[in-house]
């Protein structure tokens, strides 16, 4: 009995997929691009911290990670979609307006506006003071992406929000990373992954040291 029991477990393991097997990584796996340092570090327990930095520009990340089949899947601890906390809303005024403040104020005039009106999508960027005027009649949706930190966008009005005023703040979070929707590719000793909202480069490959 003990003998049929081990080759039924012998069978089970071999058919079942390596990504329900608890596959990982270990180690460090450093980006090689002119002027960008950035590296992951991986350990066999399924944690992954991670950093990114060029010129000013310094970004963090930590949390989990899982593996199917080649593919790696970062599970950030930051909550995507939230960089913009809306402070105040109302519907005031001709348009859409959105105040953007932070003790910083050099990060204000780095912020992009993408809203829909129907399905055409149309751009806009604040001013140095953090002010992005709208001037149409109707907005189905509103985002907001910091260039300098860019993330997945923040959803300011969507299609229910009849308000035209909103005052935001910076979240805290902002310098950190998601990944939410970005997959890399285990190919090797490396990883990769398509040129994406955080990383709009080609040939992004991290390779273990």
């Amino acid at each position: 009995m003990k003998t049929a029991f081990a080759l039924l477990t012998i069978l089970s393991l071999l058919s079942t997929p390596k990504s329900k097997m608890g596959k990982t990584l270990q180690g460090e796996y450093y980006l090689h691009i002119h002027e960008m340092g950035s590296a992951f570090n991986f350990t066999k327990d399924g944690t992954f911290e991670f950093y990114f930095s060029y010129g000013a520009i310094d970004r963090t990340a930590n949390g989990t990670y899982s593996i199917e089949r080649d593919t790696l899947k970062l599970h950030s601890d930051k909550e995507p979609c939230k960089d913009f906390p809306i402070t105040k809303q109302d519907k005031k005024g001709k348009g859409y307006t959105i105040k953007v403040s932070d003790p910083n104020t050099y990060l204000l005039k780095y912020i992009k506006c993408m809203y829909f009106v129907g399905d055409v999508e149309k751009e806009v960027r604040t001013d140095d003071q953090g002010m992005v005027h709208i001037d149409e009649p109707h907005c189905d949706k509103i985002y907001l992406q910091h260039e300098l930190f860019p993330d997945v966008a923040s959803l300011i009005k969507d299609t229910d929000n009849e308000n035209t005023n909103f005052e935001v703040t910076l979240s805290p979070s902002l310098v950190n990373v998601s990944f939410k929707g970005i997959d890399f590719i285990i190919d090797g000793n490396s990883i990769s992954c398509l040129p994406n909202y955080f990383m709009p480069y080609d040939n992004i490959r991290y390779t273990k040291e």
